[in-house]
Formats: structure tokens, C-alpha cells, sequence
């Protein structure tokens, strides 16, 4: 018997995330870890009148596989059915279902890095297709033993805890969705035409401009579950110093404790208390890596507790996030890169955030929120 909760996450994703409609052609990224959740979109696709292009793949031990094996050839190349699939389907659903979330922990990362450059091209189709809505894309996550454990629960607490930050309990959970998006447009419209932005805190002292940039309005359309609003900063605008406080993890690598210098836009000192070896490789992948592609602060206070999963960790209620590389164009960022690595800060105690000197955000709010 179906949990009546999948039901409800697809409908979200087929509905209001990916938006489909007859015709559309749907590629379904996954592993088999998430055949429920898989078969019920499947199912709700084909109502529709569209088309579903299962690519079902054990990533851990297929990746894990090839990272080992590949020649530098191989690592370049890149399939043609995942290309065109970027480059002409009209959605992508992608759903994070790992049944070994360090299977890549112990990769070379130089060939991680040449792995990511020959797929910086899908990204960037992606993020081109998605900014000019060609690609209806999002990504989501079904609940597996080893999340549950990352996240140091049972996968029952777990499931509950994944459906609840994605309101699959709600009885008309886009309903939901759409009154998260009006409640976050109250600070879009507080923001947005403004310059100058100042996060100061235990952790942070930092500014940034965002002069003619775009905030983005973020409830469930590309990510899933969702809750913030973000955009691209001014690439050289950004000064100071950040204390990431929670774990900043990319490729299954957890690097604890970083804390990033930025001077006119560019990273000019990183260090970190676990993997800083990690951390300056990954800003030498290209000259993008040391710029800011995001500014982004979460809103979900039902994701009230870190988990190993970026996708839920940096919506954190209370929280800022900022990602190191490639921007979304259709913020007006600029930068370019073959990475894109959030990073969270905990904005809950004794931290504010200005906007052109007034006071836009304190200890984990917004002044505004009644």
C-alpha cells in the first residue's frame, strides 16, 4: 500500500515544481532506493499527457566505479542521451536518493575536479535553459537508511521529518506552497532596488552589494522542500570574513569549520578546522570557484536541525547561505564555474543583517514578520 504522502510528494513535484504539461518529455533521475516515489510520478506524469524518461542509476556504486577506473578520456566524455536530455527535454525531475552518502569520500580529488569540468556543460545548460523556463527542472530527495543516519535518526523519524519540510502531510499542500511564496515576497519586496547588504555576527562581518540584481522568490519550483530567497551578488563587491557554522559538504566530503576572506569579490584566505586540503582544492577547480554565485537567506523553520543534506540544511529557518562558484542567471549573476558549493551560516543569536544602513533581519527574522 502507497503511503498517502508519496502520493501527495508527487503531486507536488508534477503540479507545482515541474509544472507539467501534455507533451512535455520528463527525465526522472534517481536510484531504485526511490521505486515508490519513482512509480507514482511515473503513474501522475502519463496522466498528464507527457512523456517520462526513467534513468534509474546506483550512483554510489557506479560513480564510485568509474571515478576509479576512467581514463582522463573517459572522464571527459559525457553521454549524449544525458546531453541532449539538458539540452532539449522540457523537465527534469531529480531525486537525491543515496544508499551511501560517502561512497566518494575517498575519490582523488583531481579527478573529482576533471569529473566536474566535463559536466559543467549540463549545469550550465541547466541554468541557461532553467533562467529562460525551457527546462522545468527540480531537485528533491526521497528518504533512505543512510540520510536517516547522516542525519542520526530512524528512517521512520526521518521519513517524517523529510515529508514534513516538503508539507507532503498538508491536506492541500500547494496551497501551502503558494502561501509560502506570498508570505517570502513580502521580503523580496523589501530588498529588491537596493545596494548594499551587511551581515554582522559571531560569525560574521561581511557586505556585499546587489545593485541591480534580481532576488528570486524560492517555494518549491527548483527545489523541493524549499524556503528562501536568494540572488547572484555583485562579483567584486564582496568584503570580509564568514565562520561557516555547519559542516559545508560537497561530493560527500564534509569540510568542518570553514571560514572564507573575501576581498573585492575574491576568496583571498581559507582555512578549516577538518579537510582544509579539500577546501583549497576545490577553489583552484577554475577562477570562478573563488567568487560568489549565491546570497541566500532559508526560511523553513520546520527543517529545524542540520542533517548532511544541503538540500533541506540551507533552508534552515534563521539561517544564511552563500555558494562559492557558478551563479544563477537569471538572478543578473555573472560568475562561471564548474562548481556550486552552498555553504550555511546560524543567524539565530546576537546577528543582524542591513540593507542600505536599515535593519532588514535580526537574530534569525526578518523585522517585518508578524
Amino acid at each position: 500500500m502507497t503511503d498517502s504522502r508519496v502520493e501527495k510528494f508527487a503531486q507536488i513535484l508534477v503540479n507545482h515544481s515541474a509544472r507539467i504539461v501534455k507533451g512535455d518529455r520528463v527525465l526522472l533521475e534517481a536510484t531504485d532506493a526511490a521505486m515508490p516515489l519513482i512509480q507514482e510520478l511515473y503513474k501522475q506524469i502519463l496522466e498528464k499527457g507527457a512523456y517520462p524518461v526513467p534513468m534509474i542509476w546506483d550512483f554510489a556504486a557506479n560513480d564510485t566505479a568509474f571515478l576509479k577506473y576512467a581514463s582522463d578520456e573517459q572522464l571527459d566524455f559525457v553521454p549524449p542521451i544525458h546531453k541532449m536530455a539538458y539540452e532539449e527535454f522540457e523537465s527534469r525531475i531529480r531525486i537525491h536518493s543515496s544508499k551511501n552518502t560517502r561512497a566518494l569520500g575517498s575519490v582523488d580529488t583531481t579527478r573529482l575536479q576533471r569529473r566536474g569540468k566535463a559536466l559543467g556543460e549540463i549545469v550550465a545548460a541547466q541554468m541557461r535553459r532553467g533562467a529562460t523556463g525551457e527546462l522545468k527542472w527540480v531537485t528533491t530527495l526521497y528518504p533512505t537508511e543512510a540520510y536517516a543516519q547522516d542525519a542520526e535518526m530512524s528512517l521512520a523519524d526521518y521519513e517524517d521529518f523529510v515529508f514534513r519540510a516538503c508539507h507532503a502531510n498538508e491536506e492541500d499542500p500547494i496551497a501551502f506552497w503558494n502561501s509560502v511564496r506570498d508570505k517570502q515576497q513580502a521580503a523580496v519586496d523589501r530588498i529588491q532596488g537596493h545596494d548594499l547588504v551587511e551581515l554582522r555576527g559571531p560569525n560574521v562581518e561581511l557586505s556585499l552589494s546587489v545593485k541591480d540584481r534580481i532576488f528570486l522568490n524560492s517555494a518549491g519550483v527548483f527545489n523541493m522542500p524549499d524556503g528562501e530567497i536568494y540572488t547572484g551578488p555583485v562579483e567584486k563587491s564582496v568584503n570580509g570574513w564568514v565562520k561557516f557554522t555547519y559542516p559545508a559538504i560537497y561530493n560527500g566530503v564534509a569540510v568542518e569549520g570553514a571560514e572564507l576572506t573575501f576581498s573585492n569579490g575574491k576568496v583571498t584566505s581559507a582555512k578549516a578546522e577538518k579537510n582544509q586540503d579539500y577546501l583549497l582544492q576545490m577553489l583552484g577547480t577554475d577562477e570562478g570557484a573563488r567568487y560568489l554565485g549565491e546570497f541566500a537567506i532559508g526560511t523553513n523553520f520546520e527543517i529545524d536541525k542540520f542533517t548532511g543534506q544541503i538540500l533541506f540544511d540551507e533552508k534552515i529557518g534563521g539561517s544564511f547561505h552563500m555558494a562559492l562558484g557558478a551563479s544563477y542567471p537569471e538572478t543578473g549573476g555573472l560568475n562561471k564555474s564548474a562548481i556550486h558549493w552552498d555553504m550555511i551560516c546560524d543567524m539565530r543569536k546576537d546577528s543582524e543583517i542591513l540593507v542600505d544602513g536599515e535593519l532588514f533581519y535580526k537574530n534569525g527574522k526578518f523585522v517585518f514578520d508578524k
